[in-house]
């Protein structure tokens, strides 16, 4: 059993006496080389996110919350939005290398830090268990600060400074003022800067390379110009409606019909998904296990569901679930595979219909019943083609078409089946997936240059600056070959 004693008078320090054993017994390692300062004295400004109801149906301002900061960046696809006036955009509009910290969530989320790097001329908010801060960047930049919060010493510091509750975290801004960190040199911070800096280059160059995936398949099949056109009148048969059993006008909008022709009339030939695949479904419910052991089964929801694969090392969430041996063992056709796409098919927009392809077996894991596995016949198709064609303008028509129910939305896989897919020649499935396996290879590059900047801090703090300049030096000449 450890134990640490302090002294009545190290409480006093604290504006707030603070006793708790998790804040006197986690304080991190700081070199005695280096020179620390609180955060606080490096900012010229920091801000509370505004409160506000806020929406899924593309009604207003986007709004960021601690969901899209990832890998220390903010994310470009906001899933929120709020109805604003233009002094709250004024207000509340995030700027360039603004550091935006989460203030408040789950034990293990609390604390999550990302720089926000202009990427449109759109306004942009952020939500109220956000915080904006801003250092002064002669002292410190912004992804210096960015970087140093997500060191495994900037976490320690962060965790012991919450406090929780039921089941939320919170570290009020005054606590991230208190926390201390290294003054590191210019040299050191601008390889840092610089390594944020190629990371979101990196990013740029992986959507402009994924998007011309998609723009290859729609002018294959004559879609690039296609209007999406929703008709406020339009008539149907009763026996359309018989052959369907469906009655919702939705469904029978033109413009999916429109694009299911285009798609049928492709000179080499369509399918349905149903003839291309070797399973198109998902088990029920997968039970949850409490039973510790290194042969654990991980349960992909919706939430582990990234941009175009699943998010990074869900599975060490402190939320992570497994599922039993027993459900397995009945079960064994939906354990993931190489190549399988996992779509999300309950909920509501924009979401529902997006598709994910697993790149590797990292993990044993199966799906939950709100997601839909795909595992296509390669013989038949490529399920790259399959990947950008889900997630295109075209196919999110082609799949929400079959959208049902009231307040949530399902898409199930008897009517996911009927999607009518385009065979493309094997030359133009194969570049598709060389296009998106090379936006992949630069997202991955973007990962490993932020984690190299980290590193570099935790290399300066546990050693020294020159170590870290050196060690970053290194792998700067490895990224850019």
């Amino acid at each position: 059993m450890q134990f640490k004693t302090r002294k009545l008078s190290y409480l006093s320090l604290h504006p707030d006496f603070r006793w708790d054993s998790q804040y006197l017994s986690c304080e991190p390692y700081k070199n005695k080389n280096l020179k620390y300062v609180p955060i606080g004295n490096t900012l010229t400004s920091s801000q509370y996110g505004i409160s506000i109801e806020m929406n899924e149906d593309n009604i207003g301002t986007k709004i960021y919350r601690m969901n899209e900061i990832s890998n220390m960046l903010c994310d470009r696809n906001i899933l929120k939005h709020a109805e604003l006036n233009d002094n709250q955009i004024a207000a509340f509009k995030l700027k360039d290398r603004d550091v935006l910290f989460n203030r408040t969530n789950s034990k293990e989320f609390v604390g999550r830090t990302g720089i926000f790097k202009k990427f449109s001329d759109e306004d942009i908010v952020f939500a109220s268990y956000l915080v904006r801060i801003n250092p002064d960047p002669e002292i410190v930049t912004p992804e210096y600060l960015t970087a140093f919060l997500n060191t495994k010493y900037g976490i320690i510091d962060i965790k012991r400074r919450a406090r929780h509750s039921i089941n939320q975290s919170n570290v009020n801004l005054e606590e991230v003022k208190r926390i201390e960190m290294p003054l590191l040199c210019n040299q050191l911070q601008n390889g840092i800067t610089l390594s944020f800096n190629k990371a979101f280059d990196s990013i740029q160059a992986s959507e402009g390379v994924y998007n011309e995936a998609q723009t290859l398949l729609l002018a294959e099949l004559g879609l690039s110009d296609h209007q999406l056109e929703r008709r406020l009148t339009f008539v149907k048969n009763f026996s359309d409606t018989q052959r369907a059993e469906r009655i919702d006008a939705d469904y029978f909008q033109p413009k999916y019909d429109n694009i299911a022709k285009a798609i049928q009339e492709y000179p080499c030939g369509w399918e349905t998904l149903e003839n291309l695949c070797e399973l198109v479904g998902h088990p029920s419910n997968p039970p949850y296990s409490d039973l510790e052991s290194e042969d654990k089964t991980f349960i992909v929801a919706q939430k582990h569901l990234g941009d175009y694969t699943l998010k990074d090392t869900y599975w060490l969430d402190d939320e992570a679930k497994h599922t039993t041996d027993q459900f397995v063992s009945k079960n064994p056709q939906y354990l993931l595979q190489k190549n399988d796409l996992v779509l999300y098919t309950v909920g509501g927009p924009p979401h529902i219909g997006k598709a994910n392809i697993i790149l590797g077996k990292k993990i044993k894991a199966t799906i939950g019943s709100f997601v839909t596995l795909v595992r296509t016949n390669p013989k038949k198709i490529n399920p790259f083609l399959l990947l950008v064609l889900f997630n295109s303008p075209i196919g999110y028509l082609l799949t929400n078409r079959f959208q049902r129910g009231m307040v949530q939305q399902y898409i199930y896989p008897k009517d996911l089946i009927q999607t009518v897919i385009p065979i493309l020649p094997e030359e133009k499935q194969a570049e598709i997936e060389q296009k998106v396996l090379e936006s992949f290879n630069l997202r991955n590059l973007a990962k490993d240059l932020l984690e190299h900047a980290k590193h570099a801090v935790e290399i300066a703090i546990e050693q020294d600056e020159q170590a870290a300049i050196n060690w970053l030096e290194s792998v700067s000449e490895v990224s850019d070959i």
